[in-house]
């Protein structure tokens, strides 16, 4: 039995993990590479495994960076299931379909400027729409806690990872040799006490584990400072400086718990006379998703008054749905807060509007979320004075603030905690979907704090189970 590590080891994106046991093969998650330069390329790459041979994927949640590759794999020859929680199911309906509309537009836009309307390898979509169509029948939804038997020889169980709506943690059991052996892949786990989802679910035993550190070596600011700080900027964006409020936001998740803050801060009275914009049609589907699964919310969420109402009654709030609609927004000079997908800044409509605002000084950039190296967003956290867009040099004058207290990952005082709910230690357990600093810090803390034998794999590297550890440190 072992475990081949082909994507987020020592990098936070493009989680992939092979296992193969009793002549099987399948996969814990698909995803994409995001952030780099030689990202394209590593997407494009053929897979370091026969798709023809995975007898099923279980799949921990729908962000792009976990699922995203999920229609090569089909193209390339995949039949079988892809399993994976109610919700996540939904949403992928929304993303990989949002996936292959990009990738198609982006080949058309090269086509067009290109000589002579020719394209290269390089820059044909990864998978079409209709690669995208084809995977998402492959998928079968599976309820919380709910026990599966993919295989005679195995058996899975989806936890809630309190992450995203429909993150899970998974635990596998399977038995070779007439030997069961317990592998928990944690997924991205969520920061415990934050509104809207549940907290993550405690797992109390494993053989093996694999444990997410994209915040490992740091903890997040309370969410009373957050909210105290989100305040101050978005007061004085409006009455001092006069210009907008410019949100990069991950369609799911970040979306969502930013317009719940902003409503429930209006309700309190601590903001006023708000002029919000969700300009993402993924975003404004996956809200509506959102809304389909309450039984998912934590007793905060459900109870706070009208929030599964959002965009039917807030006269503060409006999603735009048309190209139009979106370029509208760029005649609005002050008082918007105008909420865009990519949550990394790399694609999508978001682009538009920092090409708008970045030059102006009135201006703020709120990052919410995680940036990876490499990405526009990680250059704009780091300081940037000038980033290109859209071929044009735009000129970093807008404030740029980040509040990680937003953030969807556990951090390093939570990752402990989760990590405290196991009896016993496991045999091994494997730090994975940090960057490598990062990850091997994390790794240092399980060993010193609490004696657990760690290792921080390489990418491509391949782990016996049986046979003996990984010596990667």
């Amino acid at each position: 039995m072992n475990i081949q590590f082909l994507g987020a080891a020592r990098e936070v994106t493009g989680s992939c993990y092979l296992i193969e046991a009793n002549g099987l093969q399948f996969l814990v998650d698909c995803g994409m590479v995001q952030g780099g330069r030689d990202a394209p390329e590593r997407n494009r790459t053929p897979f370091d495994f026969d798709p023809k041979k995975i007898s099923f994927v279980l799949l921990t949640h729908a962000h792009i960076d976990h699922s995203g590759l999920l229609p090569k794999l089909t193209c390339a020859g995949f039949k079988g299931p892809i399993y994976t929680t109610s919700a996540t199911a939904d949403l992928l309906g929304v993303m990989l379909p949002d996936s292959a509309h990009i990738q198609e537009s982006d080949a058309e836009r090269v086509k067009r400027r290109s000589h002579r309307g020719k394209t290269t390898a390089s820059s044909e979509p990864i998978y079409t729409m209709a690669d995208t169509r084809q995977c998402l029948r492959q998928v079968r939804a599976i309820g919380y806690d709910d026990m599966l038997d993919p295989h005679p020889a195995v058996r899975c169980r989806f936890r809630d990872a309190g992450h995203i709506l429909g993150s899970a943690i998974i635990e596998v059991w399977i038995t070779e040799n007439g030997k069961t052996t317990k592998i928990v892949f944690s997924g991205d786990l969520g920061q415990p006490g934050r509104p809207i989802l549940r907290d993550p679910t405690v797992i109390e035993e494993a053989d093996f584990l694999l444990i997410e550190s994209t915040y490992g070596n740091r903890d997040h600011k309370d969410q009373t400072s957050t909210l105290d700080e989100l305040v101050d900027i978005v007061e004085h964006t409006r009455h001092a400086g006069g210009g907008n409020i410019i949100v990069p936001a991950f369609a799911v998740g970040r979306t969502q718990e930013i317009l719940y803050h902003l409503h429930r801060l209006t309700c309190e009275g601590r903001l006023h006379d708000l002029m919000v914009f969700v300009d993402s049609p993924m975003a404004t589907e996956v809200t509506r998703i959102t809304r389909q699964h309450l039984e998912l919310f934590d007793e905060q969420a459900t109870k706070l008054a009208g929030w599964h109402k959002l965009g039917a009654d807030l006269p503060y709030l409006k999603f735009t749905a048309s190209v139009d609609e979106s370029k509208a927004l760029n005649l609005i000079s002050s008082g918007a807060i105008i909420i865009s997908a990519s949550g990394m800044c790399d694609a999508g409509r978001i682009r538009h509007h920092l090409r708008q605002n970045l030059p102006r000084r009135e201006c703020v950039v709120l990052i919410t979320g995680f940036q990876a190296k490499g990405t526009l967003g990680r250059r704009l956290v780091d300081g940037a004075r000038q980033v290109r867009l859209f071929g044009e040099d735009v000129p970093v004058r807008a404030a740029i603030h980040t509040l990680n207290g937003f953030s969807a990952h556990a951090d390093r005082t939570a990752l402990l905690a989760w990590a405290d709910g196991f009896a016993t230690p496991p045999k091994q357990t494997f730090v994975v979907h940090g960057e490598a600093d990062t990850a091997l810090e994390f790794a240092e803390k399980l060993r010193a704090d609490k004696g657990w034998t760690v290792s921080v794999p390489e990418l491509g590297s391949k782990v016996d189970l049986e046979g003996g550890r990984d010596d990667q440190q």
